[in-house]
């Protein structure tokens, strides 16, 4: 597994389908509010296996001088495998790099315990997002 910023058109579109699996069609999410109005000034990542198929992607914004974390999904025959790990690894490296102190992120509900292994802590009390149940959650480098 290998985590890239997206750079080209092939690659966001990667990032784009495992997004669409993940978000639209498995968590019936509308794909008018899957893909919003900060797409473009996000920074992109999709992480690709072995064979060179994307398996995972999210997004890092700033805002308020945080890194904002969004979007994280990795298809579900690659869930428990550590992909979630090394993708947000590469982000709170790059949110680091770019300057951020922190990192803040919207987490579903079922996701919780595994931002809290990666050392987020939850700020916010449950809200929806999409129909989904999430928490607010940051992280301090």
């Amino acid at each position: 597994m290998y985590v890239e910023i997206v750079e080209t058109k092939k690659q966001l579109d990667d990032a784009f389908k495992v997004r669409t699996e993940v978000f639209v069609e498995e968590q019936r999410v509308p794909m008018e509010e899957e893909i919003d109005q900060y797409e473009d000034e996000a920074i992109h990542f999709v992480v690709y296996d072995k064979q060179q198929s994307a398996v995972g992607a999210g997004r890092l914004r700033f805002v308020d001088g945080y890194g904002k974390i969004e979007r994280i999904c990795i298809q579900k025959n690659q869930r428990g495998t550590g992909t979630g790990k090394l993708l947000m690894e590469k982000i709170e490296n790059v949110a680091k790099q770019k300057g951020a102190t922190q990192s803040k992120l919207n987490a579903q509900i079922q996701a919780q315990p595994f931002y809290q292994k990666l050392g987020y802590e939850t700020v916010s009390e449950e809200f929806l997002d999409a129909g989904i149940p999430h928490v607010t959650m940051i992280k301090t480098f």
